[in-house]
């Protein structure tokens, strides 16, 4: 509170940073950075609701809920982003039903732009703003989620073609889902998740289990999955594959544990990113096009391209605002030059009504925010209440949201 009250009397402006993570410019300022790097800890967990500082870890909330029996809803990728981040930008998992981080929020504390503490619980019309705020609406102190039962997953991954994937209701037929794909040749790599059945435990103690190629090349080098999967390498893939986490198990073509031991991506890539959300009923459309389109233009895409789904949200500025959600992700190394390749996932994707995902790359201005976001101007009315003089806007907000 001190913080951005000095600000205020200074006449500097402030921007809240979370880990880091994001590949946007959402914490850019030349004015103030506040580091929420010590707000950290659990409140407490009380029935199925934590309340959490708003600047610890994922991983440590779900270390935390784990050793209580509890969990989150949702497993992001990336675990080492802050509560805040994640509820601030949108942060989503792999499940066609529940709806992301934001959509778990029951509750915030937060500093508004004149320094005073406010508490918005679920019956606050607020609330709905608040989440995936972009940090233009105050600087989130607590945050109040749900949490759900702690349920074992078992993990497998399988080498699949894309039409058969899209054609066969798998992302619903699970209970997390996620896809690698190759679009010039649409094979994909699907990673599905379920809760342990008897079968899984005893495959897991060595019992007869089914072979899976991809996996008993993965655990070897790069160039022998190549060997299975030869896009996997040796371009987007360098070096022996990630181990996984200690406490779960890779046998026999499966992975066995707590979510956010088993769900986060063994293959963490690394470099720049884009990622939009399209409506599900398009995806089909949307990775065909995008695949003819950077074929006609010369881009390569270096590495999979990577699909989730997620269910409609009632979040103002969420990305899956109101529908049905595929979340497309396209990557580029780092040390390689992105624009062309981002501009034209941009260009082909706002063709289906896509909408960027706040963390990634992308140049959308405040219009094509209006046109897309049916509740901005609701938004913008609780940004005039909760910060009327922009304490916490930067060019960036300047240019999505307006000044």
């Amino acid at each position: 509170m001190a913080a951005v009250r000095r600000a205020a009397e200074r006449g500097t402006r402030v921007r809240p940073v979370g880990a880091g993570l994001s590949g946007s410019a959402l914490a850019v300022t030349d004015d103030v950075h506040l580091d929420c790097s010590a707000l950290t800890g659990i409140v407490s967990l009380d029935g199925d609701r934590v309340r959490v500082r708003a600047g610890t870890s994922l991983t440590t909330l779900l270390g935390h809920l784990a050793g209580k029996g509890r969990s989150l809803a949702v497993i992001p990728d990336v675990l080492g982003a802050t509560v805040a981040g994640a509820v601030a930008t949108g942060t989503h998992g792999g499940s066609a039903a529940s709806a992301s981080l934001s959509a778990q929020v029951a509750g915030v504390r937060l500093v508004d732009g004149s320094g005073e503490l406010r508490r918005l619980d679920a019956d606050s019309l607020e609330l709905d703003a608040v989440r995936t705020g972009l940090g233009a609406l105050g600087i989130l102190t607590e945050v109040e989620l749900r949490t759900v039962p702690l349920v074992e997953l078992a993990v497998r991954e399988e080498l699949r073609p894309l039409d058969a994937v899209l054609a066969d209701g798998t992302f619903d037929a699970h209970a997390w889902t996620a896809l690698e794909v190759h679009v010039p040749s649409g094979e994909v790599v699907v990673r599905r998740a379920d809760p342990v059945s008897a079968d899984d435990r005893a495959a897991a103690n060595g019992q007869a289990a089914p072979a899976n190629p991809v996996l008993a090349a993965a655990s070897g080098s790069a160039e022998a999955l190549g060997r299975v999967v030869s896009w996997l390498a040796p371009a987007p893939w360098t070096g022996s594959r990630p181990a996984w986490r200690p406490s779960s198990r890779w046998e026999d073509g499966l992975a066995i544990g707590d979510p956010h031991l088993v769900l986060p991506d063994p293959r963490p890539a690394r470099g720049e990113f884009t990622e939009w959300a399209v409506p599900r009923e398009s995806l089909r459309a949307a990775l065909r096009e995008l695949g003819s389109a950077a074929t006609a233009r010369g881009l390569k895409l270096r590495r999979p391209v990577e699909v989730r789904v997620g269910p409609a949200e009632s979040g103002w500025l969420h990305p899956a605002h109101g529908r049905a959600t595929a979340w497309i992700t396209v990557r580029s190394p780092r040390g390689t030059d992105h624009d062309r390749l981002f501009g034209l996932v941009a260009a082909v994707l706002e063709d289906v009504d896509g909408r960027p995902h706040w963390a990634g790359r992308h140049d959308w201005s405040a219009a094509e925010v209006y046109r897309a976001y049916p509740r901005l101007p609701d938004f913008l009315d609780v940004r005039d209440e909760l910060d009327p003089g922009r304490r916490f806007g930067n060019d960036h907000l300047d240019a999505l949201l307006g000044p």
